[in-house]
């Protein structure tokens, strides 16, 4: 039986209603997320059992997003408590040809403060079989990147496989290090690696010559120089993904990824999503959908690669972080239905 742990921060996400922009509001939507927590969810809502790992202070607000995470099927007996607050992200979506926006408010949060030796992760992953964690958690504070380190360590220790999604954040990364001279150590220790051109540039300093997402088209086969890069500078790395998004504009993306195995490159079909309903954890809703898939089709990696672009292509029609969608919705999907009818 797999089980599955996932740590970073979830935050308070408070969005503008519709497409408004956040000077013509007077109130915002409150929902939670973070891209862990997403990944977790999405991973419950395809029957996996999966603990999300995070730090959050004694308040009502932390209680309430306890209740958000238990409510979604995810375990929270392994969350530590303490600190002062809860991160906030604010929300404007975008439309058409004007971008989204993002404000973060999480200076102070409780897992920025987290420290080794806080978690025992000895406890945590007893009958665990996979840990995933994103570039977004060393970004927020050293201690948190220390911790992430402690974890992966821990988690290699026991034979669990590893997964992280580098997810570079260049709006967070501001306790005095950079990306490039902290995740290497991290990544290191990990088996599975998603990125997209911009992570593995920022990131890990390599760069996807040729490349260029603004014109709406990318192309598989120019991630292949750049798969084979990652792993030489990570020998531990048995996969590398790319999820491959073509911005049209704000509201008509396309989406699909490639999967490097170290022998072949699998790429998956490619969706036109048309009528972006949200985007925000697309890329968490294909970590989920990818984790999933290779446990559950650990020798095809076509499928498990097919699954988690499905899955994410239909997260976009989803409202909020979490992607609330079925194992067989994602599988009518794959298997050619995009029509949307009613099921009655």
């Amino acid at each position: 039986m797999n089980k599955v742990v996932t740590f970073g921060e979830v935050m308070l996400r408070l969005a503008t209603p519709g497409f408004q922009r956040f000077d013509q509001v007077d109130n915002f939507s409150a929902t939670f997320g973070g891209g862990e927590a997403n990944v977790a969810v999405s991973l419950a809502n395809y029957g996996v059992d999966v603990d999300f790992v995070t730090r959050l202070p004694e308040n009502d607000i932390a209680i309430a997003c306890m209740k958000d995470l238990r409510k979604n099927g995810v375990g929270t007996e392994q969350i530590i408590r303490g600190g002062e607050r809860l991160g906030i992200y604010f929300l404007e979506s975008g439309a058409v040809s004007r971008g989204s926006k993002v404000v973060y408010d999480r200076a102070h949060s409780s897992v920025s403060e987290i420290k080794p030796g806080m978690v025992d992760w000895n406890k945590v992953f007893e009958g665990v079989t996979w840990f995933h964690w994103t570039g977004i958690t060393p970004a927020i504070s050293q201690g948190a990147a220390d911790v992430c380190l402690e974890a992966i360590k821990a988690a290699n220790a026991k034979g669990i496989t590893v997964s992280t999604d580098l997810n570079y954040r260049k709006n967070l990364w501001k306790y005095g290090k950079s990306a490039n001279e902290v995740m290497p150590d991290l990544v290191a220790g990990c088996d599975v690696i998603l990125g997209n051109e911009e992570d593995a540039e920022k990131v890990l300093g390599i760069k996807a010559d040729g490349v260029d997402v603004t014109a709406g088209e990318v192309t598989g086969a120019a991630y292949e120089s750049v798969s084979k890069q990652i792993m030489e500078q990570f020998p531990r790395c048995k996969k590398v993904i790319t999820t491959l998004r073509g911005s049209i504009s704000a509201s008509h993306n396309s989406w699909s990824g490639v999967l490097w195995d170290g022998k072949k490159l699998y790429e998956a079909p490619t969706y036109q999503i048309t009528h972006i309903v949200d985007r925000v954890g697309g890329g968490d809703s294909f970590m989920g959908g990818l984790i999933y898939g290779l446990m559950t089709w650990p020798d095809d990696d076509q499928k498990a690669l097919n699954y988690a672009v499905a899955a994410s292509c239909l997260k976009h029609t989803i409202y909020g972080d979490y992607n609330r969608v079925s194992v067989d919705e994602v599988m009518k999907l794959m298997e050619g239905d995009a029509s949307g009818r009613v099921a009655r």
